[in-house]
């Protein structure tokens, strides 16, 4: 059995649908910013505003490589997680990768409507969603599968999300 990774776009829907389908498949959803936020007290915008992106980047693929060596679960990192140097090859021997792709507008719909989003700071939403995309995509098409989540689907997303978890990874 395989864990699952989860990437795509902030606000894609990744710590909702995977929370979802970890409870589906009976497993532990490890949210890694939310794993970072707790251990250093503070929000991601914070962290990165006061050790920059690069510190962020590095806890993240430290929480990352930590998790995967735990028994498998469903695993959500940040949104450029999969964009690093290095990050979906270190995690593919251990873990079936999963894009959650969302429209780019909805993602920015989902962004101004919660939590604080430091890589969208200063930005137009849509504008910068796109941006984002475009620099990431490439990364996030190496994934061993895709589930569309688009507004209003994030319950059929996390049963696509089981669904190739039980056929595809061996849950």
């Amino acid at each position: 059995m395989r864990h699952i990774v989860l990437v795509g776009l902030p606000a894609a829907g990744k710590s909702t649908v995977g929370a979802a389908a970890a409870e589906l498949l009976r497993a532990e959803c490890v949210d890694i910013d939310a794993q970072i936020t707790r251990s250093l007290g503070m929000p991601v915008a914070m962290i990165i505003g006061s050790k920059g992106e690069s510190r962020f980047r590095e806890l993240e693929r430290e929480a990352v490589a930590a998790a995967l060596e735990e028994p498998p679960a469903v695993i959500v990192p940040g949104g450029g997680w999969a964009a690093q140097p290095g990050a979906l090859e270190a995690a593919r021997p251990r873990a079936f990768i999963i894009y959650v792709n969302v429209p780019v507008v909805d993602a920015a719909e989902r962004a101004g409507a919660g939590e604080d989003r430091p890589m969208l700071k200063g930005h137009s939403r849509v504008q910068r969603m796109r941006t984002l995309l475009e620099e990431r995509e490439q990364f996030y098409r190496q994934a061993d599968a895709e589930v569309r989540n688009p507004n209003g689907s994030q319950v059929d997303a996390a049963i696509e999300i089981a669904r190739l978890a039980r056929s595809e990874a061996g849950w």
